[in-house]
């Protein structure tokens, strides 16, 4: 097996380990950037106090009170000093996109839960383009419409399709695949992964062809290259009478059985309003031996397309249930005869409903990774959680609810999410963290402003009182406004295990 290394990681990880075993700062002599008067804090050590934090090529070489002689000085008071906010499922892969992430805080977003297929182009046309580090997972559904031959060239436009076999064009979508279609699925995954991609991404409710023994086959297929895999459970309606509790229980036999690293998306949307059992579910599997992580966004609401297979049981619902969508390019709220045009037509679609009550509870769970779940601003507008995410936990949550420590939050943002991928990317070792030696992705907010201010409404709205955002020391963002022209974003690739 062949894996591709992360540019710029051999020196950084170096010099991460050879310094942050060290009790005090090493004696620097000049530096690049000088932080001075911010609250440092730290998830990992706990550090929290008023120290000023050295940049050098890119890496934080001090922290400490002493003022070394500095190219470029930056006055924090009054700031938080933090690691970057790392966003492990970010659909919003684009320029536009990236810049509301940097806006918010986030210096490394990744699309893990479905991932993208073929990873090495994705890759490839990411090189010296991004304003943040960026990631991908290899996609279980992209792979699934090749392997049953629905692609059968590439342009320079894109995918070229033809109905593929069955007469139709979305019969990877819905059907079973045969001996061969699952192999050549299994080879082209594991493709995928040998060009450098941090797991398998599966959608699964929106395959719902998929069975149960070829997620359990590619559970073992990923095990056996040690890659951990990312999954939007299937629908809790394509299980008898098992509720919300049996699609977890699906992934989790399958990652006991296998001994697959499992990190479940968007729990609070897949488990409404069984989160606490859920949530024990999973707590107990973690306490028997199963690598299991989960994540979520902090809305009541979900944002999907209306033509996917998650919308296929709407036909005469009632009144309510319509009234509950709301249509992302208008803000309009459904009906039946408006749910039947869009649905033909294509687009983003909200799904009011879930209780506030339970959503601050997930929310207040310190092991409940922070992820954005955001979708693309390229298209127009979005879900405001892909603009005002990080800075919402920040702001409401943690300062107005007081349900978590600000410690806390920062860790489910930055600690937590780095360590879920670094056993398949070292470089990750070096992020999540203000130490000596790890990269100088940093993010500096004031604590008492910040808050989102995007809405359903109006859902592309800038955070506010995220005043500086560094990526391996360059600012993406300065004195509260986007730096323009400036691409320091590097790839999060799979290493070797």
């Amino acid at each position: 097996m062949r894996w591709r290394k992360a540019v710029g990681w051999t020196t950084a990880g170096v010099l991460f380990l050879a310094l942050t075993g060290c009790g005090t700062s090493p004696v620097v002599d000049s530096v690049d950037l000088l932080i001075t008067g911010g609250r440092v804090m730290d998830p990992e050590t706990g550090l929290d106090a008023v120290r000023n934090v050295a940049v050098r090529e890119g890496i934080i070489v001090s922290i400490d009170e002493r003022l070394p002689e500095s190219l470029e000085t930056l006055d924090a008071s009054g700031l938080v000093v933090a690691p970057g906010f790392i966003d492990l499922h970010a659909h919003g892969q684009d320029a536009e996109s990236r810049r509301y992430k940097a806006r918010d805080g986030v210096t490394s977003s990744m699309e893990l839960e479905i991932g993208v297929h073929p990873i090495d182009a994705w890759y490839a046309a990411q090189d010296g383009q991004s304003l943040i580090h960026y990631g991908a997972s290899v996609s279980h559904q992209g792979a699934r419409r090749e392997a049953f031959g629905t692609i059968v060239a590439q342009s320079a436009g894109g995918p070229t399709f033809t109905l593929g076999r069955g007469g139709s064009s979305d019969a990877y979508l819905y059907e079973e695949a045969s001996e061969e279609e699952l192999r050549h699925l299994t080879l082209l995954l594991e493709s995928g992964l040998d060009q450098g991609g941090l797991g398998i991404g599966f959608g699964i409710s929106y395959t719902p062809g998929a069975s149960h023994e070829e997620l359990w086959h590619l559970f073992a297929a990923a095990a056996d290259r040690q890659a951990p895999v990312f999954i939007h459970l299937r629908s809790a309606a394509a299980f008898t009478s098992g509720g919300s509790i049996a699609p977890f229980q699906e992934v989790l036999a399958n990652a006991v059985s296998t001994g697959v690293s499992l990190h479940i998306v968007h729990m609070n949307s897949s488990a409404g309003e069984s989160a606490p059992s859920i949530l024990e579910l999973i707590r107990g599997a973690r306490a028997n031996g199963v690598d299991v992580t989960t994540e979520a966004y902090p809305y009541t609401a979900s944002a999907s397309r209306i033509e996917s297979a998650l919308f296929d049981g709407w036909v005469g619902r009632s009144e309510a249930d319509y009234e509950r969508l709301q249509w992302v390019a208008t803000g309009e709220r459904l009906v039946e005869s408006t749910f039947a045009r869009y649905r033909e037509q294509g687009g983003w679609v909200i799904t009011h409903g879930r209780s506030e009550a339970t959503n601050e509870w997930i929310v207040s769970q310190p092991d409940v990774i922070v992820a954005s779940d955001g979708i693309p601003f390229s298209e127009g507008r979005s879900h405001p959680r892909g603009a005002g995410t990080f800075a919402r936990v920040l702001g409401f949550y943690v300062r107005e609810r007081g349900v978590l420590s600000l410690m806390d939050g920062l860790r489910k943002m930055t600690l937590l999410p780095a360590k879920r991928l670094e056993a398949v990317a070292p470089q990750m070792t070096s992020k999540g963290r203000v130490q000596i030696g790890a990269d100088a992705d940093l993010t500096l907010f004031n604590p008492d402003q910040v808050i989102d201010l995007a809405t359903y409404d109006a859902p592309d709205r800038y955070s506010e009182g995220i005043q500086h955002v560094l990526v391996s020391g360059t600012f993406v963002v300065r004195d509260g406004e986007l730096v323009e022209n400036v691409a320091p974003g590097r790839a999060i690739i799979a290493l070797s295990p």
